[in-house]
């Protein structure tokens, strides 16, 4: 394909034409010309906009299209679909699926469906056989053949040896481990954040603790093992500062709901707002936020989650957590996140998660393969049924009209 990209304004802090406008030609999916004006040669497909953004392609790392076994609720092309019109370029796909993406075949499933796509993706190895936290998964021959990390999706590890000898293993290959730091014990049955909020609403809380007690438990296993460690769900805003302040490869990701609400949304008892870990005070946004903002937080995910009608449409204390949210990270974040800086959200979508990864960082140069998010910061849309490309609706802003637009991708 040949493609003509007019007046984009570059969003590439760091980068030489960060802020600047250009047009940009590619042919064969790669860069062959970038210029301050260049005509159309006569074959190249124009892109245009009236507010045109280009940035480095943006990468998700944790999403759940449920394929296979869950294709009721996600699979892999519709999952695809609303990535790409969310501006990813690139997703982790979580191996919570039946069976347990725990073996070189599930791997290999994954890579053959992303192939030919205009969206890579990259396939997340399981810790654990079955994902049940007792014996480690076949790690090295998913490695091999493409994981780019290893996590038991929204299984904590509850057992400090397990994560110890996962630790070690992993570094026979520069492995990557995901923790998601959750406590059971201290979660016991709550739903919600334990605060003044679950207080009034008779709802059942999940401390602070049940987060920062794993968080600081991986850390000192990290600084005890070595290796390199990501907390793939981080909530709690002294979780950030731990992590922050911690001497070992460590790194972190937030999901966007949590820099967007804060557990006032409760109060409508929409099922839709129930998530795993939770949604905590308007303190924890702020300071999510602000670590964020410092590099404490290196990146921002979708964490996916898409789920049947059925299973949100009941009592708030009997609906499974989850948001479908991949096609709206970046509408939310520009629209009522705005604390965060432009530069900030492009750092944290399409720079950061590379180097977590430890991929090479999409680039803008002459030669190099088109990997490129085009988007639109200011174009106002509404969100709603007919445009949502995901097959699940568990979403609390379909309907909402949000600020900022992805006008394509190039892949």
């Amino acid at each position: 394909m040949k493609l003509l990209i007019k007046q984009a304004k570059i969003c590439f802090p760091g980068h030489e034409l960060h802020n600047e406008t250009q047009d940009i030609i590619i042919e064969n999916g790669k860069v062959v010309s970038i210029n301050k004006t260049l005509q159309n040669p006569g074959t190249h497909k124009e892109i245009s906009s009236k507010n045109l953004y280009l940035s480095p392609g943006w990468l998700d790392l944790k999403a759940n299209f449920g394929e296979p076994g869950f294709e009721d609720r996600e699979t892999l092309e519709s999952g695809m679909k609303a990535a790409i019109a969310g501006g990813f370029t690139g997703v982790c796909v979580s191996p919570e699926v039946q069976p347990f993406a725990d073996s070189r075949s599930s791997i290999e499933f994954i890579n053959k469906s992303g192939t030919g796509k205009a969206i890579t993706l990259y396939p997340l190895g399981a810790q654990s056989k079955g994902g049940k936290g007792e014996e480690l998964a076949e790690l090295f021959d998913m490695h091999k053949s493409g994981a780019v990390a290893f996590t038991d999706g929204n299984r904590p590890n509850t057992n400090a040896k397990f994560q110890l000898l996962l630790q070690q293993y992993v570094q026979n290959f520069d492995g990557l481990v995901y923790s998601y730091p959750l406590n059971q014990e201290l979660k016991g049955k709550g739903n919600v954040n334990e605060g003044v909020t679950s207080t009034y609403l008779g709802l059942k809380g999940i401390p602070h603790l049940a987060e920062e007690i794993v968080v600081a438990r991986d850390l000192q296993i990290l600084d005890y093992s070595g290796g390199r460690l990501h907390f793939s769900d981080i909530s709690s805003a002294e979780s950030a500062k731990l992590i922050g302040k911690s001497n070992g490869n460590a790194s972190a990701s937030v999901a966007w709901y949590h820099l967007v609400f804060n557990d006032k949304v409760l109060e409508g008892f929409d099922s839709n707002y129930k998530v795993m870990p939770p949604i905590r005070t308007e303190q924890d946004r702020k300071g999510l936020i602000k670590a964020l903002k410092e590099g404490k937080i290196d990146t921002i995910i979708s964490n996916h989650q898409p789920q049947n009608i059925e299973r949100k449409d009941c009592e708030f204390e009997n609906a499974d957590y989850g948001i479908n949210g991949i096609q709206i990270v970046f509408a939310a974040l520009n629209t009522f996140a705005k604390e965060l800086e432009l530069d900030t959200l492009v750092e944290s979508l399409g720079i950061r998660p590379y180097q977590v990864l430890q991929l090479e960082t999409p680039s803008i140069e002459i030669g190099a393969k088109a990997n490129f998010t085009l988007f639109d910061p200011t174009e106002k849309w509404t969100y709603d049924k007919p445009n949502n490309e995901s097959l699940a609706e568990n979403n609390p802003l379909l309907g909402k009209e949000l600020i900022g637009k992805v006008v394509g991708v190039v892949c």
